[in-house]
C-alpha cells in the first residue's frame, strides 16, 4: 500500500543534519504538506540559525582586526583612560567595557598599562591565590560588570499559538460556512433560533483552536524548561580561599575558576597558571588549530573549550559583554530538527489528507447532485428558499468537515506528544534529552558500546595491592600501608610519595569546614589517597619542588608525565600509566633493599605476573616510573618515553554497580548486545565483563591493538562475536562503532565520559556521556546527558524510547480506524441515501476525540516491563505492523456494520415513530459511534494483549482523558442538542449505545488472537 511504503522508507541522515540538507528537505516537503506552518512550527528556525552563521563568520574577520583597533587607540589615546564614576564609587577600578576590550581583542598593550594579570586582580578587589572574598559586596559587582547569562527568546505568549492555530485553511473555510449559516439562520428563523446551527460550528471551531494552541504552548513550555536544564554547568571555583563548585551562572569579573581538559570555558578572562593548555576556539573564530594559552598568551573567551592540559583563570568578562553572549542570542531560538518518526508520521497524515479530500469532495459534490436533481424533479430549480440554502451549505460545511477528520494533523504531533511527555519524565530518572530524535532512536538500539569505568562500576577506586620494590602487598586498610611502608627503605618511600603527589591531576585541598579534601578523578583520588595512608603531606611534597613541565593523561599515549626541579638541583621525570606501556619504557627497578638494579627477564616476569594477578582479580593496574634528567632541561623539551626506573605497580579496586549484572541480562533478553570498551589490561576487563555478565563462554574478547591490525573482511567476521575490546583507543572505539552502523545495519548506542570520546560519539546513532564525570566536550557530541553514572538508567532511556514508538503506534491504530469509518460512514451514506448521519459540530467532537484527547491519552502511557521482552525495531523497521492492519480492519468492519445495522434497522429495533424519529436515529447513531471510539480506545492500548486493563488506574491522564469524552459526550446529546442536532435519549438508549460500543472490545480481543 502506498502509505505503508512511505512510512517504511528510511529516514536517515536526520542527526546532525546541516541547515542545507534541511532546507533543502523543507523546499521539497512543504509544497506538498498541508499546513506547512502548523506542521513544522517545532522545528529549528532556519533563517535565524543562517543569520547567526552569517554572524560567526563575520567574527573570525572582527578577531583578525580588533587586535589591530585596539592598538592604534591606545597609541591614538596615548595611554590614556577615563574611570566611569559608578566604578569608581563601588570600589573598583576598571570598567566591565575596558576589561571586554582587553581580553576579546587580546590586547597586550592595555593589560600591561593596567599591571598584567596581577593589575587586573587588584583592580577588581580578587586575589589570584583567594578568590572573591564573600564579606564584599557581591550585589554591587553584579549590579556593575553584569551577570553570566546570556539573552534568550521570550516563550511565545499563547495568543500566539491561537493565532496560528486560527490559520488553518479548513477551520478557516469552516468558518466562513458558519458565518454564513449564522446569517442566513438569523435571516430566515430571526434570534436566536436561526443562530443555533452557525454558533454550534463556531462554537466547536473555538474549542478546537484553544485546544490545539493550548497543547502547541504546554509543548513549548516543555521544551524550553529542557533546554534550561541542559545548560546547567557546575564549575570548580576557588572563593574566600576555599574550593567550591557553583553554577556558572553565579560567577562574577574576579572569580578564580579551575579548568581541566574537556571543559567549556564559562566566561571570559585571563589565565593565572597551569599546564599544557591546549584550547579549541574553533566555535568563535573558524579556526580549526587549538590554541597555546599560557602567561605569554593568557587571554581566554568564553564558548571555547579546554582540549589538553589543566589551567587556572580569572573571569574578567560575564553574560552579554562577552563574544560569545553576543553569538548565543543570535541562537537562541526554540525547536529542534524534526524526528524520523515525525517525518514518517508526516508523510502518512499527507497521503491520508489527499484521501480524506478526495471523499470530502465528492461526499459534498454527491450531496449538492441529490438536493439539485429532486429540485429539477419538482421544479423548482430556479427559486430557493432559506432553508434549501442552509441545506446546500450544510452539504459544503459536512464536505469541510470531513477535510478535517481526515487531514490526520495530530499523528505528527501525537509523536511529538509522546516525546516531550518521555522527555520530561527521563528527567525524573536524572537523563536529559538534548536531541529530540534520540528518544525514539534509543527504542530502536541493538548494541550498546559501553565503557567501564563509571558506567558498569562505581568509579570509587581504592588502592588495595601494591608491588613496590619488587615486593607484593595487600593495602586495603590503613594499618596496612602503615605496615608497608616501615618494610620500605626511606629513599624508595621518598621517591614513591614525590610521584604520587607531583605526577597527578588532583590535589589536596582544605574545605570550609577546616577538612582536608581531595579533588580530581576517582584514579588520581585512589592514588592520593594512598599517598596520604603512607604519611605523605601533599602540600609539602609540592613546595618541596617546583613542577617544570606537565603531559596530562592522554587515552592514546596511556600515560602522565611530569618534570620537576628538585630543591638540592637537577630534575627529575616521573610519569605512570598503562601498566605493561610504562613497564616496556623502563630498564631499571628498585630492589627490595631500595637499590636500582637493571630490568632483568627475572625481574620483568615478576612484575608482569603482578600485574596479570592484580588483573585477573578485576583490579586496575598503574605503573609508576621515574628517571634523572640532565640539567639543561627546558620546559620547550618533551618528557622522554624511555629509560626510566620503575617504582612499583598499584592493584586499584572499582567495584561493580550493585544491579548492572542484572540490567545486562535484561539488555540480552530485548535483543540488545551489550559489549564494553576500555582502557584497562584485558585481564581486568575480562574480570569485570564476566561479573557483569557481558562476556559469556562462546564470545570473545580483544585488545585495541590486535583490533586495528585486522583487515575489513576480519572484522566484519570478528565484530558479531566481540563482546570486550581492552587497551582500546578513540580510534579503535571509533573504527567498532562505525562497522556497527555501517556495515552490519546495528543501531549504536555509546556510553563514555571523556573528551577523546567524541568522534565515537558523534559517529552513533546515540551518544550517552555520564553527566557527574563527563566532560562538557563530551556532552556536546551527544544525544543524552546521564547526570547519574549507572547502567540502570541506560536500560530506562531504552524502555522509554521504546515506549514513545509503541505509543505513537497505538495512536495511529487509534486514529487510522476512527478514519476509515467516519470517511466510508458519511460518503456511503452520501452516496446511498443523500444524507450525512455526522454533521459537521458532531465530526468536529469526533476529530477531537481523534486528534488531542486520543493523542493525549495514548501517546502518554507509561512504558512497562513487558517492552523489554520484545525485540528491537531496528534500523528499517516496518512502523504501520501487520499487527496493527489487523487491528485496524476488524475494528473498521465492526463499526462499519454496526452503522449499517443502525441505518437500516435502527427504528425497528428502539421502535422509533414520529417526525423526530430521524433525528433520534442520527443521534444514536452518533452516540453509538462515539462510544465504540471509547472503548477502542480502551483496547488500544495493547495491540497484541488481550489484558487492556492491566495499570489503567496508574495512568491518571488516560483515566481523565476517558472520562472527559464520557461527559462532553452526554452534555452534547442532552443540553446542546440545538447547536449539535442531536436529541436527548431515554435510559434504555444509552444502555444500547454503550453495550454496542462495549462489543467492540471481545471483537478486539477475538482479533488480536488471529495469528499475523
Amino acid at each position: 500500500m502506498v502509505v505503508e511504503k512511505y512510512v517504511n522508507e528510511d529516514s536517515g541522515g536526520v542527526k546532525h543534519s546541516s541547515s542545507e540538507v534541511l532546507q533543502k528537505w523543507r523546499d521539497v516537503v512543504y509544497s506538498r504538506v498541508m499546513n506547512p506552518k502548523r506542521r513544522f512550527r517545532f522545528t529549528v528556525n532556519l533563517s535565524m540559525r543562517f543569520e547567526a552563521a552569517a554572524k560567526r563568520r563575520n567574527n573570525q574577520e572582527k578577531f583578525r582586526n580588533f587586535y589591530w583597533t585596539s592598538v592604534a587607540a591606545y597609541q591614538f589615546s596615548g595611554g590614556f583612560y577615563t574611570l566611569p564614576e559608578e566604578v569608581k564609587a563601588a570600589g573598583f577600578q576598571i570598567c566591565g567595557d575596558r576589561l571586554s576590550s582587553i581580553v576579546e581583542g587580546h590586547d597586550f598593550n592595555w593589560l600591561k598599562f593596567h599591571g598584567g594579570v596581577d593589575g587586573i586582580a587588584e583592580k577588581l578587589c580578587t586575589s589570584t591565590n583567594n578568590g572573591l572574598s564573600t564579606d564584599s559586596d557581591l550585589n554591587r559587582r553584579q549590579e556593575i560588570y553584569g551577570i553570566n547569562k546570556f539573552t534568550e527568546s521570550e516563550v511565545r505568549s499563547f495568543w500566539v499559538f491561537v493565532w496560528k492555530a486560527l490559520q488553518d485553511v479548513t477551520l478557516m473555510n469552516l468558518g466562513v460556512c458558519a458565518f454564513v449559516s449564522l446569517i442566513v439562520g438569523i435571516h430566515m428563523e430571526g434570534w436566536p433560533k436561526g443562530a443555533h446551527d452557525g454558533l454550534g460550528i463556531v462554537a466547536s471551531i473555538l474549542l478546537a483552536v484553544f485546544v490545539t494552541a493550548t497543547r502547541g504552548y504546554y509543548q513549548s513550555l516543555q521544551l524550553k524548561d529542557l533546554d534550561k536544564e541542559g545548560k546547567k554547568i557546575s564549575i570548580r571555583v576557588t572563593r574566600n580561599g576555599y574550593r567550591q563548585k557553583m553554577s556558572k551562572y553565579d560567577l562574577l569579573p574576579g572569580d578564580i575558576i579551575h579548568l581541566r581538559i574537556g571543559d567549556q570555558v564559562p566566561a571570559d578572562g585571563l589565565f593565572v597558571s597551569g599546564f599544557s593548555v591546549l584550547i579549541d576556539e574553533s566555535s568563535l573564530t573558524g579556526e580549526s588549530e587549538p590554541v597555546t594559552v599560557s602567561t605569554e598568551n593568557p587571554f581566554l573567551l568564553s564558548g571555547t573549550k579546554v582540549q589538553d592540559g589543566w589551567l587556572t583563570m580569572m573571569v574578567t568578562t560575564v553574560g552579554m559583554r562577552t563574544q560569545w553572549g553576543k553569538l548565543m542570542a543570535a541562537f537562541s531560538e526554540g525547536g529542534d530538527d524534526k524526528t524520523p518518526l515525525q517525518v514518517k508520521l508526516n508523510g502518512v497524515a499527507t497521503i491520508i489528507s489527499k484521501i480524506g479530500i478526495f471523499f470530502a469532495f465528492v461526499t459534498s459534490a454527491v450531496l449538492v447532485r441529490g438536493l439539485l436533481n429532486r429540485k429539477w424533479k419538482e421544479g423548482t430549480h430556479w427559486s430557493w428558499s432559506g432553508d434549501e440554502a442552509l441545506e446546500m451549505l450544510e452539504f459544503f460545511m459536512v464536505g469541510i468537515t470531513i477535510v478535517v477528520v481526515a487531514v490526520p494533523e495530530a499523528l505528527p504531533l501525537a509523536g511529538t506528544l509522546s516525546l516531550t511527555f518521555a522527555m520530561k519524565k527521563m528527567m525524573n530518572d536524572e537523563a536529559l534529552l538534548r536531541h529530540l530524535a534520540s528518544c525514539e532512536t534509543m527504542g530502536s538500539v541493538t548494541s550498546i558500546c559501553s565503557d567501564k569505568t563509571g558506567t558498569l562500576t562505581t568509579n570509587h577506586m581504592t588502592v588495595v595491592k601494591s608491588c613496590i620494590c619488587m615486593n607484593v602487598k595487600e593495602v586495603r586498610e590503613r594499618e596496612d600501608a602503615f605496615s608497608m611502608r616501615s618494610e620500605l627503605p626511606d629513599s624508595a618511600v621518598k621517591l614513591l610519595l614525590q610521584s604520587i603527589f607531583n605526577n597527578t591531576g588532583g590535589e589536596v585541598v582544605v574545605n570550609e569546614a577546616g577538612k582536608s579534601e581531595i579533588l580530581g578523578t576517582p584514579t588520581d583520588t585512589a592514588l592520593l589517597k594512598f599517598g596520604l595512608s603512607l604519611g605523605g603531606d601533599f602540600q609539602a611534597e609540592r613546595q618541596a619542588s617546583k613542577l617544570v613541565k606537565v603531559e596530562p593523561f592522554n587515552s592514546v599515549k596511556k600515560r602522565m608525565g611530569v618534570v620537576v626541579e628538585l630543591p638540592e638541583g637537577g630534575f627529575r621525570a616521573h610519569c605512570k600509566g598503562a601498566s605493561e606501556i610504562i613497564l616496556a619504557a623502563c630498564d631499571k627497578v628498585i630492589n627490595a633493599n631500595g637499590e636500582i638494579v637493571p630490568l632483568d627477564k627475572a625481574c620483568v616476569n615478576h612484575l608482569t605476573d603482578a600485574i596479570n594477578q592484580f588483573a585477573s582479580e578485576a583490579l586496575r593496574t598503574l605503573c609508576l616510573a621515574y628517571m634523572e634528567l640532565e640539567n639543561g632541561f627546558s620546559a620547550e623539551n618533551p618528557i622522554p618515553v624511555s629509560g626510566y626506573t620503575c617504582i612499583g605497580i598499584v592493584g586499584i579496586k572499582d567495584p561493580v554497580r550493585p544491579g548492572v549484572k542484572e540490567s545486562v541480562a535484561v539488555c540480552r533478553s530485548a535483543g540488545i548486545t551489550v559489549r564494553m570498551v576500555t582502557g584497562d589490561h584485558i585481564n581486568t576487563a575480562k574480570a569485570i565483563a564476566r561479573e557483569c555478565g557481558i562476556l559469556t563462554d562462546d564470545r570473545f574478547a580483544i585488545e585495541g591493538p590486535d583490533f586495528r591490525e585486522k583487515s575489513e573482511e576480519e572484522m566484519l567476521e570478528l565484530i558479531p562475536k566481540l563482546q570486550v575490546m581492552a587497551r582500546s583507543s578513540p580510534l579503535d572505539k571509533h573504527t567498532l562503532v562505525n562497522h556497527l552502523r555501517n556495515s552490519l545495519g546495528e543501531v549504536v548506542a555509546v556510553t563514555c565520559e571523556g573528551t577523546s570520546d567524541g568522534p565515537a560519539l558523534r559517529e552513533a546513532d546515540i551518544g550517552l556521556p555520564l553527566g557527574i564525570p563527563g566532560t562538557e566536550v563530551a556532552k556536546e557530541s551527544t544525544d543524552f546527558v546521564i547526570q547519574v553514572d549507572n547502567f540502570s538508567t541506560i536500560l530506562t532511556l531504552t524502555k522509554w524510547g521504546r515506549s514513545v514508538y509503541v505509543n505513537t503506534q497505538k495512536f495511529v491504530q487509534f486514529h487510522l480506524t476512527v478514519n476509515v469509518v467516519a470517511l466510508i460512514v458519511n460518503f456511503s451514506s452520501a452516496c446511498l441515501e443523500g444524507t450525512a448521519p455526522l454533521t459537521a459540530v458532531q465530526l468536529l467532537w469526533v476529530n477531537m476525540i481523534m486528534d488531542t484527547l486520543g493523542a493525549l491519552a495514548l501517546a502518554t502511557e507509561p512504558p512497562n516491563d513487558d517492552l523489554m521482552k520484545r525485540s528491537p525495531v531496528g534500523r528499517k523497521g516496518n512502523f504501520i505492523s501487520n499487527v496493527m492492519w489487523r487491528n485496524i480492519l476488524g475494528q473498521s468492519i465492526f463499526q462499519l456494520l454496526v452503522i449499517w445495522l443502525l441505518q437500516t434497522k435502527g427504528k425497528a429495533i428502539f421502535h422509533l415513530e414520529g417526525p423526530d424519529s430521524d433525528l433520534i436515529l442520527n443521534t444514536l447513531i452518533f452516540n453509538t459511534f462515539v462510544f465504540c471510539q471509547v472503548f477502542n480506545e480502551i483496547s488500544s492500548r495493547e495491540m497484541e494483549e488481550i489484558d487492556v486493563f492491566k495499570g489503567i488506574l496508574k495512568n491518571y491522564v488516560f483515566v481523565g482523558v476517558l472520562s472527559c469524552t464520557v461527559l462532553f459526550q452526554i452534555l452534547i446529546i442532552e443540553y446542546l442538542g440545538t447547536f449539535a442536532n442531536t436529541s436527548p435519549l431515554t435510559l434504555s438508549q444509552w444502555f444500547l449505545s454503550v453495550v454496542i460500543g462495549f462489543f467492540g472490545m471481545p471483537i478486539a480481543a477475538a482479533l488480536k488472537m488471529i495469528p499475523v
